[in-house]
């Protein structure tokens, strides 16, 4: 799943919802789209598809709250969130850079509150970090495993729940859970991957039920 297409459901809440939250400079100067002043809420957003949503959601003049573990730099990859953050503003929105491991519920909710602090509401939660190894199963160790099931499942769900009460005060909420390619592809029939995977699924119709009414939910 492009970064493309995933933002084009962001494009759906195109309604500006008035907040605490005053315009930044660079979103003033910038093309003002319909994410503008809405505030995103992005899981794994130092770098990747995360980071890409950022920035063309900056560009519309949204705040973006970057929910990520690299504070340093990485030997082999690229971004930390404070990078991350400079081009967001640079591409004319607001950015919250925030150290959170998804699995962490004090993390987690701490964030959230800052957020909310800082620009008065959540919008859109794009459930973008996940954790997957193509390993063959007899090859993959329970610590590879239960990292899977703790960023896939915990973590998306810790997010939804945590945003939640913010995303029904929302004029127009949007939960976007970002999953691997749902494809016949053998290599995402792997026990643990498609067990990992598939977490993500039920979702929007079991493990978050409460926002069947109030919030659109897709999985991607």
């Amino acid at each position: 799943m492009t970064s493309s297409v995933t933002l084009e459901l962001c494009l759906r809440a195109t309604q500006p919802r008035l907040t605490n939250a005053r315009p930044s400079q660079h979103a003033m100067a910038a093309n003002r789209g319909v994410l503008a002043g809405k505030t995103l809420f992005i899981s794994g957003a130092s770098r990747g598809i995360g980071k890409a949503i950022a920035l063309k959601a900056a560009k519309d003049g949204a705040n973006v709250v970057i929910a990520a573990k690299t504070a340093t730099a990485h030997p082999k990859l690229p971004g930390t969130i404070y990078t991350a953050a400079e081009e967001i503003k640079q591409a004319g929105g607001e950015a919250l850079p925030c150290v959170v491991d998804i699995r962490n519920e004090e993390q987690v909710r701490s964030t959230v509150d800052e957020a909310v602090k800082k620009f008065g509401g959540i919008d859109i939660l794009v459930n973008n970090a996940s954790a997957i190894s193509l390993t063959p199963t007899l090859k993959t160790p329970m610590k590879t495993y239960d990292l899977m099931n703790g960023i896939n499942a915990r973590g998306t769900y810790l997010c939804s729940q945590a945003c939640l009460p913010h995303l029904l005060k929302a004029e127009n909420p949007h939960i976007l859970n970002i999953s691997p390619p749902l494809n016949l592809n053998p290599k995402w029939f792997k026990g643990h991957v498609a067990k990992s995977v598939n977490t993500l699924l039920p979702t929007p119709h079991h493990g978050i039920d409460t926002l069947s009414e109030e919030t659109s939910v897709k999985v991607l």
